[in-house]
């Protein structure tokens, strides 16, 4: 007879209650959470039976566990349990008891059991969001040491190199020099860890064939691409790409009854930290010369900023899931910059380098000779080619058309099919102009 079992799990201790079919409960049991007695509970289960349990903090162990055994295993959503979100009367018994007749009804909400690998993906991922908002908190208690005691840095970047200096040298009271050294100290050693774990995380990228497809979207780079990867784990599980911009919370919410519907800000739904990092990239998708830029820059003319750069967010997203589907790069990159994207990555992982420059055979430049330096940017294709991905598919006619309407667009996306050559800036190009008292310009 098959049983249908609620798990109501705790740091140190499970509540469990077991119905039949008919929604009878049959047994109740309390032991303490520990491996050893988890596992000799679970040696009791069978291939029909059905175990349920919340997404907590220490679910996957018990997963792991659970998944050794015969029994079909459902984990659900702790956010959207009704029925036990909203009791009056709400204990271990109760929520065990309501866990299991949802599983009998089959009204249990499951979420997505991710694999070992993605959650190692997830951990690394979740440790550097939590160093990464360490450091700024350190820094952020040094630069209130500097306000409190009226001392402006006459650098822009008080962590520079030039920053840093200052800092050592400025005379400040013994108090507040104990601190900021204190707080130096465990900068650096924040600095070493995050090198450290995002060296892991570049090693494992590389033997990773989607992180590449990831980078040829403008905007991304390892780390946002991890973490984009580690949130989605099976790419397959959602149906449309909607579903994943709705899984990370990049979706308007949505308030509707009768003839009435409001929509709002997004839903801010799954991991804040993934959507912190696609936001972040979409920052500069204004100035892509491409059909992502011409899709921020037109909503820019009709909403503010903010609100142009989360729907670039969630344009990214869109091409992340057809990226991943399709196994397909992006087909209106940048070529030199996704060119450098995938060598950095190369490097850091392998410490491979290759020969730049022509190759052998190739005539000389037409610019040979005349002063003037340029730089080959090379088609989209044979980067994709050099660096071990499928080429860009064909350009659908539908999506040709919308191309058409925009001339510049349109340029651009030609431009990629061919080698140009680009004139490179000097130096003196490059240095802001300096005024005749000796100090470079400032911007007004």
């Amino acid at each position: 007879m098959p049983r249908f079992i609620g798990l109501d799990i705790h740091k140190t201790v499970v509540a469990v209650c077991v119905v039949d079919a008919q929604g009878t409960v049959c047994g109740r049991h309390r032991f303490p959470l520990t491996r050893d007695t988890l596992t000799a509970w679970a040696r009791q289960l069978t291939a029909e039976d059905a175990v349920a349990l919340e997404a907590t903090t220490n679910t996957w162990a018990v997963v792991a566990l659970l998944q050794q055994t015969p029994a079909r295993l459902v984990v659900s959503n702790p956010l959207r349990t009704r029925a036990i979100a909203t009791a009056k009367i709400k204990t271990d018994r109760v929520d065990a008891e309501v866990l299991a007749q949802l599983l009998r009804c089959d009204y249990l909400p499951p979420v997505w059991i991710p694999d070992a690998a993605t959650l190692a993906a997830r951990r690394l991922t979740t440790r550097r969001s939590v160093l990464v908002a360490e450091r700024t908190r350190l820094k952020n208690r040094v630069h209130s040491v500097l306000h409190q005691l009226l001392l402006p840095c006459p650098v822009a970047d008080l962590f520079s190199r030039a920053g840093l200096a200052w800092l050592a040298t400025v005379e400040l009271p013994a108090a507040e020099r104990a601190a900021v050294d204190a707080d130096g100290r465990l900068l650096t050693g924040i600095d070493q860890e995050l090198a450290a774990l995002e060296q892991t995380q570049v090693v494992d990228a590389a033997a990773d064939p989607r992180v590449g497809l990831l980078l040829t979207l403008p905007g991304i780079d390892v780390t946002v691409a991890t973490a984009l990867l580690a949130a989605i784990g099976d790419a397959t599980r959602f149906p449309t790409p909607a579903r994943l911009a709705a899984y990370l919370g990049l979706v308007p919410s949505v308030r509707q009854s009768a003839q009435h519907c409001y929509t709002g800000h997004i839903t801010k739904q799954g991991a804040s930290h993934v959507r912190w990092l696609v936001v972040q990239a979409a920052q500069h998708l204004d100035r892509h010369p491409g059909p992502l830029g011409a899709f921020v820059r037109k909503l820019r003319r009709r909403k503010n900023r903010s609100i142009a750069i989360v729907a670039a967010a969630r344009k990214l997203v869109t091409l992340a899931w057809h990226v991943l589907r399709t196994g397909e790069p992006y087909r209106y990159a940048l070529p030199r910059a996704t060119q450098e994207k995938l060598a950095r990555l190369r490097r850091r992982a392998t410490g491979e380098r290759r020969r730049t420059g022509p190759p052998a055979g190739r005539p000389r430049s037409t610019a040979y000779g005349t002063g003037q330096r340029t730089r080959g940017i090379p088609a989209l294709a044979t980067v994709y080619q050099q660096e071990g991905l499928p080429a860009p598919g064909p350009i659908p006619d539908a999506e040709a058309r919308v191309l058409a309407l925009d001339p510049a667009v349109h340029q651009f996306v030609t431009s990629l099919r061919v080698m140009h050559r680009h004139p490179r800036r000097t130096r003196q190009e490059c240095e802001p102009a300096t005024p005749a008292g000796g100090h470079p310009a400032q911007p007004g």
